[in-house]
């Protein structure tokens, strides 16, 4: 994977990953969706996010030579929500990462690797303009019990938190940053 083979002539080692992967076509439902939106959310969510944490588990793995390391996944809540009439394809890549983060975290605990994911609400972000809804954050905020949707630096120190070793005894846990939701 090239983006390994640059991180290799740059850094002496690789410690830390954030899969951040993630897109969203346009709102709509199931019924409206073809092959190749379905194959292009799994790909880049999924495939991607496996094909990294493959690459940084080879690098990080005591197993493999390496000292150790943190892999924190990006979900969503609408993994937990299913976000129906919207983008179900959205959130069942995102229940795949959660389901991933588990798994390979039991696979590679004893191999000095921790894996945990953070899993974001509705954020402030350009995912919604995406979407086809550049404001829906606004929309639905009413329905989160903090009244309000979540800034991108919110999620960012949770991801901070597990990446470093205050969080040295969590692995395949899950971190909702959803204000309540």
């Amino acid at each position: 994977m090239r983006l390994f083979k640059t991180v290799d002539g740059v850094f002496d080692m690789v410690t830390a990953l954030v899969n951040n992967a993630g897109m969203n076509p346009l709102q709509g439902r199931l019924e409206n969706m073809d092959e190749e939106r379905l194959a292009r959310v799994f790909a880049v969510t999924v495939t991607g996010s496996f094909l990294c944490a493959r690459d940084a588990t080879r690098r990080m793995s005591t197993k493999h030579g390496g000292s150790g390391g943190v892999i924190v996944n990006i979900s969503s809540a609408a993994s937990r929500l299913g976000s129906p009439g919207e983008s179900v394809d959205y959130a069942a890549s995102k229940a795949a990462i959660d389901t991933f983060t588990i798994g390979l975290a039991k696979e590679v605990a004893t191999e000095g690797i921790r894996v945990n994911a953070v899993r974001p609400g509705v954020v402030y972000t350009d995912i919604h303009a995406s979407g086809g809804e550049p404001d829906r954050v606004e929309r639905v905020k009413a329905f989160v019990p903090m009244q309000r949707g979540g800034q991108p630096e919110e999620v960012a120190r949770a991801v901070l938190w597990l990446l470093s070793d205050a969080a040295s005894y969590c692995t395949g846990s899950i971190l909702d940053v959803s204000g309540g939701r």
